[in-house]
């Protein structure tokens, strides 16, 4: 079927777009620039109304063309007409480029906010790590002898509850009371809420 098909305004009769299409996956090299005439000026439409940069749109819009060349022979007619399958190619190649386009600021903003947080400060870190053993250091001491030495055993020491019952000689219950009634002195003399 022959159609009219319009080159830089001049109306011209020959092959339609399907035909030049499946002639380009043959790899005609004429057929693709009669192809490029006809279908560069709605890509370049369809790519700058989403990208809005001409700049970028002119790139992308050579990108759909070489993926016309290249794809050509995956053009099912059935699913549309040919100016519709390009359109749609060159839809998605836009909308790739915005989104690869977000990633990048959004990469970019997160580089921006960890250069922002200040950086480990091993002094500070080291002064309250001291703090907070002297604090535990003096919590320990509000405890009764077998409270603090079941603690010891079983906190400090890794020793599991019927361990420290062997070794001090004393029901496991009773290390078990010993161990809960200290941790709650404990808590309470931190400052931890439960």
């Amino acid at each position: 079927m022959k159609e009219a098909v319009h080159i830089s305004g001049v109306r011209q009769v020959g092959p339609d777009l399907p035909e030049l299409l499946a002639r380009t996956a043959r790899g005609d090299e004429q057929a693709f620039s009669r192809v490029y005439d006809v279908v560069i000026g709605p890509v370049i439409g369809l790519v700058r109304s989403v990208l809005r940069d001409p700049a970028q749109s002119e790139e992308v819009a050579q990108e759909v063309l070489v993926d016309v060349w290249r794809l050509a022979a995956r053009y099912e007619p059935e699913h549309g007409g040919v100016m519709n399958w390009v359109l749609t190619l060159a839809h998605r190649r836009a909308v790739d480029r915005v989104r690869s386009a977000q990633a990048a600021s959004d990469r970019d903003n997160r580089a921006a906010l960890l250069a922002q947080t200040p950086a480990f400060d091993e002094v500070s870190e080291e002064v309250e790590t001291r703090l907070e053993r002297e604090s535990v250091r003096r919590c320990l001491r509000t405890l009764t002898e077998l409270q603090r030495e079941s603690v010891t055993l079983a906190y400090y020491r890794g020793l599991t509850y019927r361990e420290v019952a062997e070794l001090l000689s004393v029901p496991l219950g009773t290390v078990k009371t010993r161990l809960r009634d200290g941790l709650i002195r404990l808590r309470d003399c931190l400052g931890v809420t439960a």
